[in-house]
């Protein structure tokens, strides 16, 4: 049983729009293995220090107590040096290339890269499971058209007439690149294989170790969020909850699938610049809430959870100043990300932790 959290080197600041069980017909979703919370966000260009990674995996492995870690990210390279770190502290490894804005042929590629990577590793004796990608049918193209994630959203789920069609659509497209990626990671890696999906993708999971699914509970469906969760658990194969989270703004929990979109972004960039207006900070309320979806995935016999995440790097805390400033409070991650200095609880990091 993995408890964990999420790390990774290429998040992208998305609106969560997924939500649990009972949201507009759909099932459940969730994001990142014993008591699953890890995982860190770090923009595409930013300095890699593999001294920091391996700190920051026994910070997780030691004081949050994880026994796994889903460590996601675009760069092969990058991805099997911090897996390689995290099993050399023992923990079991969720290795995760994150595909974003790729075709159906870079994806491909991509995965054959990380499993053959990913097999050296399991060969040395690590716990490994592989999971071929999150959500790929609105973080690439091919699947809807639109250049941009809202635009496919809105393109696939906006309009009801011919809303089932649509999600017909992509989950043929889905299923043809998935059958052919799971034989291709397969012939390379001869561990355990997931794929991290969103509820309306409507995956095959006979081609899957795990079910494994992006679930968050809004209050819009918290009151059918637990049975939700028993009855996906009632299905044979064992189910893996990645990335479930909250952000750090008082309400956020009410409103957890969306509680990112307070942000206003660069529009040639696409980094975030300021929030929409002033909130209030309430890290009471995200560390509440991720002790009552753990206890449900616990209780109701979840087999592997990661909480959404431990970092996002690229949205520091700024207490002083304009409160609009402050950009940890969109922020997901379980520690706030410091403007330019260290912490005190931990001198040697650039953070400081939530409550959560």
């Amino acid at each position: 049983m993995a408890r964990g959290i999420t790390i990774g080197g290429q998040v992208e600041h998305r609106s969560r729009y997924i939500q649990g069980p009972g949201a507009g017909g759909s099932s459940l979703t969730t994001n990142r293995a014993g008591r699953a919370v890890g995982g860190h966000g770090r923009d595409l260009n930013s300095r890699f220090d593999p001294e920091l990674v391996r700190r920051e995996l026994t910070i997780i492995r030691d004081d949050l107590h994880c026994n796994a870690v889903q460590i996601i990210g675009g760069d092969p390279q990058r991805l099997e040096l911090a897996a390689r770190h995290a099993a050399d502290l023992g923990l079991e490894v969720w290795f995760s290339p994150y595909p974003l804005e790729l075709t159906t042929g870079e994806m491909l590629a991509l995965f054959v890269d990380c499993a053959e990577r990913a097999e050296r590793l399991r060969a040395q004796g690590a716990e490994v499971v592989f999971v071929a990608g999150v959500e790929l049918s609105i973080m690439n193209r091919g699947f809807v058209d639109g250049d941009r994630i809202e635009e496919r959203l809105g393109r696939l789920l906006a309009n009801p007439a011919g809303r089932l069609e649509r999600l017909t659509e992509v989950r043929s497209r889905l299923d043809h690149l998935l059958r052919e990626a799971v034989v291709a990671i397969r012939e390379r890696f001869r561990g355990k294989v997931t794929y991290a999906a969103i509820p309306f993708e409507g995956v095959d999971w006979d081609l899957f170790d795990f079910v494994t699914l992006e679930l968050i509970r809004s209050a819009e469906v918290a009151d059918q969020f637990r049975d939700g969760v028993r009855k996906l658990v009632a299905q044979p194969k064992p189910v893996a909850i990645t990335g479930f989270g909250t952000a750090t703004w008082r309400g956020a929990s009410d409103v957890a699938p969306r509680s990112m979109e307070i942000l206003e972004y660069d529009e040639a960039t696409g980094a975030p610049l300021r929030l929409t207006g002033e909130y209030q900070r309430d890290e009471a309320s995200q560390a509440a809430y991720l002790s009552e979806l753990l206890e449900i995935f616990d209780s109701e016999g979840v087999d592997s959870t990661f909480v959404y995440l431990f970092a996002l790097y690229g949205m520091p805390h700024r207490p002083n100043g304009d409160p609009r400033d402050d950009l940890d409070l969109a922020s997901v991650g379980i520690v706030k990300v410091l403007d330019g200095h260290n912490g005190n609880t931990y001198p040697d990091m650039p953070w400081e932790p939530k409550a959560a």
